[in-house]
């Protein structure tokens, strides 16, 4: 669609909605602005930056809809009055890039009585000759009651009463209505992060969508704005355009540009939750004697099969073997600790941790000599997550050699790992939906977990645990990958384990650097 859009007639100048645009951008759409678009959810939720077209995208898409005959209304919600003329314009725009005349744009002064008191609320009004019609509303929910069509919520995170009009905007589904929710965010607390999150965790069946500023501009927002202006594009003065962008926004700019919500530290889970989800199981910790790595390879297995057969054989025993079971790790060697947790997932879908395996300073070998031997037992094994990162990468590709890449996730942990798949674990406490050992150390790993960003992670701190360990969250991280691994469908494949091996790693591989715990130093992540 590489047309120029027209200018609108002198009427529409007059009635005082359309301000004079003689040069349009040419109408094609980015590919953000397009998969918003092509999303039929019923309800769907974008998280996204200022100034990158998505409103202008909706408008495109709601005056196809309404000038059809068999489209439907469109009800526009903004939370102040230049808004809801915006978008009429941008309606206006994309009628007559349509050819589709508007049969008329009006003004409607709405009169209603609150208490003792009159209130007039303005509406505006593109008719079609459908039948169908765009009207721009102010953001009361009782705005909404006995409508039908489709609801645009725009900027929903500064909307006064967002969940109410929420309430009243689903209403319109009943009858195959649609609702649209667009929004930058405004502080972690509020109703639109609470949405987000919630779709996420899975709580909300809706669709969300997220449109950073520089995802916007690598998907040719710049190259836009350059033909609206005039300019030529190039890379230096995009790189130095996106700079000044980021340097008006200044302390705002991620919560802004980056859909980071504000105010948002602090611990992420309450100690009263995740005691709350506790059981008494056990926690089984494993340290080798010293000089452990030096030893020659049959004792050191000899030594950590002894352990495994008189500690872990009994707990394993006691599994339902009528349960799908998994399991989670995370990798540490030197500074930090390795965590195996298994799960099983109940007849009523929760998540039991029966017990979790914590290694301190255990050679590279008979971590994995431990983390076969446990789901080699495991009943009806069907996923596992490992920690892929830094030295964690082997013990990851053995494992998914082992059992398969449909068992086995070979996670590489980033912040949109974090942001993507913390949200579901968290409403498992929320929801009473996990059951997790009772054990001092692991509940502080849990509230050790702070949001930075808009994103639960953990910060570069460590600390000595009660058991005497180093502890940098580990047993958080752990049970985060296996509660993800539980949601995956289960696969059943026969296979056949082979004897244990006595192969040895490269001795020089280097362990002292520990990148495998690179990611959750927040200097390194942010």
């Amino acid at each position: 669609m590489e047309h120029t859009l027209a200018k609108l007639p002198a009427a529409l100048h007059q009635a005082g909605l359309i301000e004079p645009r003689a040069e349009r951008t040419p109408a094609a759409l980015l590919h953000y602005q397009i998969d918003w678009i092509d999303d039929q959810a019923q309800v769907k939720v974008i998280e996204k930056s200022r100034r990158i077209g998505l409103s202008w995208a909706e408008a495109a898409d709601c005056t196809l809809l309404a000038s059809k005959t068999s489209g439907m209304d469109v009800w526009y919600i903004g939370y102040m009055k230049e808004m809801a003329e915006e978008f009429i314009r941008d309606c206006a725009d994309w009628a007559r890039f349509y050819n589709e005349a508007a049969v008329e744009i009006e003004t409607v002064e709405e009169v209603f009585i609150d208490g003792d008191e009159r209130q007039s609320i303005l509406t505006y009004v593109i008719r079609f000759a459908s039948g169908f019609r765009i009207t721009a509303l102010s953001s009361s929910p009782r705005n909404l009651r006995g409508k039908q069509g489709r609801v645009v919520i725009d900027e929903a995170a500064f909307h006064d009463h967002l969940g109410e009009l929420l309430k009243a905007a689903l209403a319109l589904l009943i009858w195959g209505g649609q609702v649209h929710v667009i929004s930058t965010h405004d502080g972690a607390e509020n109703p639109f992060n609470d949405l987000c999150n919630d779709i996420r965790a899975g709580k909300a069946p809706y669709s969300l969508h997220r449109v950073t500023f520089r995802e916007a501009v690598a998907q040719g927002l710049y190259d836009r704005v350059c033909l609206r202006t005039g300019k030529t594009a190039t890379l230096a003065e995009q790189e130095a355009w996106v700079a000044g962008i980021y340097k008006q926004y200044r302390d705002n700019a991620d919560e802004e540009l980056d859909c980071i919500p504000r105010n948002s530290g602090g611990a992420w889970i309450s100690r009263a939750l995740i005691e709350a989800r506790m059981i008494d199981v056990p926690v089984l910790r494993y340290k080798p004697p010293a000089g452990f790595a030096q030893w020659p390879a049959h004792l050191r297995e000899a030594e950590v099969a002894d352990w495994l057969d008189k500690t872990v054989l009994p707990v394993l025993a006691r599994l339902d073997p009528a349960l799908r079971s998994g399991f989670g790790m995370d990798f540490g060697r030197l500074g930090d600790l390795s965590v195996i947790d298994p799960f099983q997932v109940l007849a009523n879908l929760t998540r039991r941790f029966p017990f979790s395996v914590e290694l301190s300073d255990v050679p590279f070998e008979q971590q994995r000599q431990i983390l076969f031997y446990i789901a080699d037992r495991l009943p009806h094994f069907y996923a596992g997550n490992l920690d892929a990162r830094g030295n964690g990468h082997y013990l990851a590709e053995v494992a998914m050699q082992r059992y398969g890449a449909t068992r086995i996730e070979q996670v590489m942990l980033s912040q949109t790992w974090y942001r993507e798949h913390t949200a579901p674990f968290k409403a498992a406490f929320e929801d009473g939906t996990i059951e997790i050992p009772r054990d001092s150390d692991q509940l502080d790993d849990l509230r050790a977990m702070e949001v930075v960003r808009g994103i639960p992670m953990l910060p570069a701190t460590r600390r000595t645990g009660d058991s005497g360990t180093s502890r940098h969250g580990d047993s958080a991280i752990s049970k985060l990958l296996a509660y993800d691994a539980s949601l995956r469908e289960p696969t059943e494949i026969e296979y056949t384990s082979g004897p244990a091996k006595t192969s040895r790693w490269d001795a020089d591989f280097d362990t002292d650097a520990d990148a495998d715990n690179e990611f959750n130093q927040i200097e390194g992540a942010l």
